[in-house]
């Protein structure tokens, strides 16, 4: 009897000991100084280096690549050639997909082979020039500007050009000179007129290849970068489209900026 007492005072002790030992434990936890929370720091933004625009020539003989336009996300300018097969429909559906859309002016070459219907040439009458101008631009009546198709003669011929200029002054459009012929007039008439201007920088699809295609494209990431800013013009061609579609996002990474040409015209 006295021993099972024992026991269950033993018990009891310990049970207190315990409880006392919780408490005490509980209350240093309590007492214990907050750790501050860790701050995540946002991501450093990135610093534009360079806005580039990309300019894709020669639409309106067909359809065939217009699905791979549309994989593309970021601002194109689409130089659509007049009076085609399919000028209004790419000019409807560049608009509708948010890409700039500019008149690819058929222009008098030096070499006067494959030329398109209504080219205009330096022997043409001031009249005969504006119809043709205007007749083009009804054709693509979303075009925010014009740019030369070939046109290595007509860009040296100072008359022919302040006709053109003259109507692109009063319709608010600019002119990307393709940049064809180192004797050009564009550059300088412009200015005097107060015509806003832009000139091709680098071509990126003389080749058909597409490491040739990227080693452009670094070539105009290079200019960009000096420059702060600059124009790539290439074609409506399979290959180009699918190359631009693997390296925009990439440029846009190291913090290249893409824009319309309109953003770009002095």
């Amino acid at each position: 009897m006295e021993r099972h007492r024992r026991q269950k005072i033993l018990i009891i002790v310990l049970a207190g000991i315990a409880i006392i030992e919780a408490i005490v434990i509980f209350g240093l936890l309590l007492s214990r100084p907050k750790r501050p929370a860790m701050k995540v720091r946002p991501a450093a933004p990135v610093v534009e280096k360079g806005r580039i625009a990309i300019v894709l020539d020669d639409w309106g003989y067909s359809l065939n690549n217009l699905a791979a336009l549309r994989q593309i996300k970021y601002p194109l300018t689409l130089s659509i050639l007049p009076n085609l097969a399919y000028s209004k429909r790419i000019n409807q559906e560049g608009r509708a997909l948010g890409f700039e859309v500019i008149l690819h002016l058929p222009m008098e070459p030096r070499e006067k082979l494959n030329l398109e219907q209504n080219t205009i040439m330096t022997n043409m009458d001031e009249k005969t020039i504006k119809e043709i101008l205007a007749s083009d631009l009804s054709s693509i009546n979303y075009a925010r500007g014009i740019s030369n198709h070939m046109g290595s003669a007509a860009v040296n011929d100072l008359r022919t050009m302040t006709i053109i200029f003259t109507e692109l002054k009063k319709r608010g459009l600019y002119f990307l000179d393709s940049y064809v012929s180192s004797e050009e007039v564009t550059s300088g008439l412009a200015a005097k007129m107060g015509l806003s201007f832009a000139r091709r920088n680098v071509f990126l699809d003389n080749k058909n290849e597409p490491e040739y295609i990227k080693g452009q494209i670094y070539q105009l990431k290079v200019k960009a970068r000096i420059n702060g800013k600059a124009i790539g013009i290439g074609h409506d061609r399979k290959l180009t489209l699918q190359v631009l579609k693997e390296i925009m996002p990439q440029l846009e990474k190291e913090g290249y900026r893409f824009v319309a040409v309109s953003e770009l015209v002095k």
